[in-house]
């Protein structure tokens, strides 16, 4: 008894010691839940242009390791720092993998135990020019040993790496650069021409070389890391080297080409090398320079004669090895494998290495494949494009079905596989939900994936906007699909003031994924409380060829009447307000938004950003010149199209023009002339419209060299639309 009332007893107290502990535990978590249950706060733009994005991810051969690489603003020293990580699963760890700011492109070596990347550090002044600025170098190809230690180059002089590739063995590596100059040549050159432009003459083609790691690592040993630093003096052996030729000491020539290599890849058994070229300027203007080959390794030091694979007019990029050796697969960006030129969406396609016989996988499937990856049972894995969603897809053989694999709404990007594992790596986002890397144990657990990076786990904490795909009909019955996002706290509310972002392209299109950047910053806007809508017009992505090329001649007129019509219908429905409605777009959006100004006044705002207003002038400066005629059905002075140039060129219309409208543009845009935009802030400022022009300098057609250009884009053109909107959010 005595025992059983001890028993009792000692339960008692142990009830008691478990309600206190509760209760203690609830007065604790108290402020918690009330955090957890708070509003979370808005996005600033700060932190909106704090995103890290994912340039690269490669999963290990044996498929327990991630290379990662990151691109993300360095604001003081004002461009953009370039990372590389590793994830290992035997501790679950994210580590640095370099520190230089200037690395990129990872990739592993078959055997797992090396990793080459590019980097374009500065090695003459180790990235110290006593500016206290971090200039970027010549780009040149590193390794760095996985096992621990320091990356070291393998390649050196003044030519950058275009492209690279592991051996099978991983004993060496092939890259490509153009053909090297000795020091001779380059003096020779320069006193000639001094700073004269050769517009097409001082172009040359590439050279494919090959370097064995060791050898690589062993001149590096000899010649120092001094040698390379401003001020040292090169002496001896390495100044012999540097006063004979630009050529990486030890690199062997494989085989040359008339044209540049934009990617490698080595044959199974290493005894072929496959590549794609691009045009040597890298203006677009003929497509017979971009085409498939393939070359004989050879012995060491032997020249070899290449085999042209592909007689196309595609732009072919992205060359891999099928695992058994008899093909080679390519991503088309643009064009076509078939027949004449079209911009029909991109598709993936092998050719036979023996024959050059084309197969297109993925036939007949209705929307956009592109990066593609190789399991090791030689299945294609890629993400595909239908409307509003990217999910992944399966093909296991050419004549096999291009297999949708089930996972999670949204949009996957980047899967990369591994040689001896069934994992793969992908990228994933929502609207709402912002983009890291993640890992699935098989393409069968892709909604068991686990994340392994936290890089904008910050957006996960702010109150983003909801977005939903949103459908009309076009004013001649095509039926026509967009994304619609609302600001934080009224998804699905009415009478919205509302900013039509335009994306660019045209093949490109809008959906269920984050986006955080100068070009995509529709979710900050929806975050200021603009109802965003982002129409996905013809000549957009995920809708099938015919929808692709449904803009021909008419480019901008015909997907300016599917927006138009996009517009009619939100107001129709009551979502959008008449009266507080804006505009804008980049590039294609830029082209469409001057546009949509001479047809229209209801727009009370427009910001505009690299878009041509007139076709003759653009076709003679823009870097792929052969889209620009197939849009346009032909050249400027062939008949069937010269009215085209004209009639979709809105400059004509400017008459019709009142709104207030603000320009953008990169001093050195090729793709779209700056000339361009300076044409319209001309007409504009003619018509006595409001309007503001500002000139990004040293930036290209992309804003990728100074992250403020970016930032001041987006801070000025949101400033431009609440200033002449004059409709605060409700």
């Amino acid at each position: 008894m005595l025992a059983r009332r001890s028993e009792a007893g000692c339960s008692a107290v142990s009830r008691i010691l478990q309600v206190y502990i509760a209760l203690s535990l609830v007065i604790s978590l108290a402020p918690s839940l009330d955090a957890a249950s708070a509003p979370k706060p808005r996005l600033t733009l700060d932190e909106f242009f704090d995103a890290v994005d994912f340039s690269a991810i490669a999963l290990s051969p044996d498929g327990h390791a991630v290379a990662i690489a990151t691109t993300r603003a360095e604001w003081k020293m004002q461009r953009f720092r370039e990372d590389l990580w590793l994830w290992r699963d035997s501790d679950g760890a994210l580590i640095p993998l370099t520190q230089s700011g200037h690395d990129s492109q990872p990739r592993w070596s078959p055997d797992g135990k090396w990793i080459a990347f590019l980097s374009d550090r500065n090695r003459e002044s180790d990235t110290d020019n006593g500016s206290g600025e971090d200039k970027n170098g010549t780009t040149h190809l590193y390794v760095i040993p996985v096992g621990g230690g320091e990356a070291f180059p393998i390649t050196c002089g003044a030519e950058d790496i275009h492209a690279f590739a592991w051996s099978p063995d991983s004993k060496a590596l092939y890259f490509s650069t153009r053909i090297p100059w000795t020091q001779k040549q380059q003096h020779d050159y320069k006193e000639q021409w001094k700073d004269t432009v050769r517009y097409r003459e001082q172009e040359r083609g590439d050279v494919i070389s090959r370097i064995a790691v060791a050898e690589a690592l062993r001149h590096q040993t000899e010649i120092g890391p001094q040698e390379n630093k401003k001020g040292k003096k090169k002496t001896g052996k390495a100044k012999e080297e540097a006063e004979e030729t630009a050529e990486t000491p030890g690199a062997q020539a494989v085989v040359t080409s008339p044209y540049r290599v934009k990617s490698i890849a080595l044959s199974p058994d290493g005894r072929q090398v496959a590549y794609s070229t691009d045009s040597v300027s890298q203006r677009f203007e003929s497509l017979k320079e971009i085409e498939v080959y393939v070359a004989e390794t050879g012995k060491a030091g032997t020249q070899n004669t290449a085999r042209q694979l592909t007689h196309n007019e595609a732009l072919e990029d992205n060359v891999q090895w099928s695992a058994d050796g008899r093909s080679i697969f390519f991503e088309v960006e643009q064009g076509s494998v078939e027949g004449a030129y079209a911009d029909v969406q991109p598709r993936i396609y092998s050719v036979d290495a023996a024959s050059g016989q084309p197969v297109w996988w993925g036939a007949g499937f209705e929307g956009a494949v592109n990066h593609f990856a190789l399991q090791s049972n030689g299945a294609l894995l890629a993400p595909g494009t239908v409307g509003t969603s990217t999910g992944l897809y399966q093909q296991t053989s050419a004549q096999s079905a291009f297999r949708k694999l089930d996972g999670w709404p949204g949009t996957y990007a980047h899967a990369t596989t591994a040689t001896n594992s069934p994992r793969i790596a992908f990228l994933y986002s929502e609207t709402d939900k912002p983009t890291e890397v993640y890992l699935a144990e098989n393409i069968d657990q892709l909604a068991a994936a686990r994340p392994v990076t936290s890089f904008n786990k910050l957006f996960a904490e702010r109150d983003l906007p909801q977005g939903k795909p949103f459908r009309w009909t076009s004013d001649d019955g095509t039926p026509v699909e967009g994304m619609l996002l609302y600001p934080p706290g009224k998804f699905e509310a009415n009478n919205l003031r509302l900013f039509v972002l335009i994306h660019g392209g045209p093949m490109d299109a809008d959906g269920n994924y984050f986006g955080a950047d100068w070009y995509n910053w529709g979710m900050y806007a929806a975050s200021q409380g603009w109802l965003v809508f982002r129409p996905n017009y013809r000549g957009s992505a995920g809708y099938g060829d015919k929808f692709a090329i449904a803009i021909v001649p008419k480019i901008v007129s015909a997907p300016g009447r599917d927006i138009l019509s996009g517009v009619e219908a939100l107001v129709k429905a009551s979502i959008a307000n008449p009266k507080q409605m804006t505009v804008g777009g980049y590039s294609y959006g830029g082209y469409m938004t001057n546009w949509l100004i001479t047809q229209t006044d209801e727009f009370k705002a427009a910001v505009t950003g690299a878009g041509a207003v007139e076709h003759i002038v653009n076709w003679g400066n823009d870097d792929t010149t052969f889209d620009d005629a197939f849009f346009l059905s032909g050249l400027p002075w062939e008949a069937k199209a010269r009215l085209n140039y004209i009639d979709e060129a809105a400059i004509f219309r400017f008459d019709k023009v009142k709104t207030p409208t603000h320009v953008v543009a990169g001093g050195s845009d090729v793709r779209v002339a700056v000339a361009e935009d300076y044409l319209l802030e001309h007409a504009l400022h003619v018509l006595a419209i409001p309007t503001t022009l500002l000139i990004f300098p040293e930036e290209g057609h992309s804003l990728e060299q100074n992250p403020w250009h970016g930032k001041i884009k987006v801070r000025e053109e949101l400033n431009w639309l609440e200033k002449y909107c004059d409709c605060p959010p409700r």
